[in-house]
């Protein structure tokens, strides 16, 4: 499972470097420019989740070894 995260928060990562070179920094709400911000905050968003699957894994994981 940590290897599936981490595939996938490099992909997200990807993903947010790609299209931060698509943004037009002088019509940043027009066209393509806004169609890259709502990737980059989808990525973001992915990014976070996959962070809490780590942590509630690893709790997980802790909780079962004091049992």
């Amino acid at each position: 499972m940590k290897i599936f995260t981490l595939i996938l928060t490099f992909i997200a990562v990807a993903l947010i470097v790609f299209n931060a070179t698509k943004l037009n920094f002088d019509a940043l709400f027009e066209g393509e420019s806004y169609t890259a911000i709502l990737t980059i905050i989808a990525a973001l968003c992915a990014i976070i989740l996959l962070q809490i699957l780590r942590i509630s894994k690893k709790i997980e994981t802790l909780s079962k070894k004091r049992k």
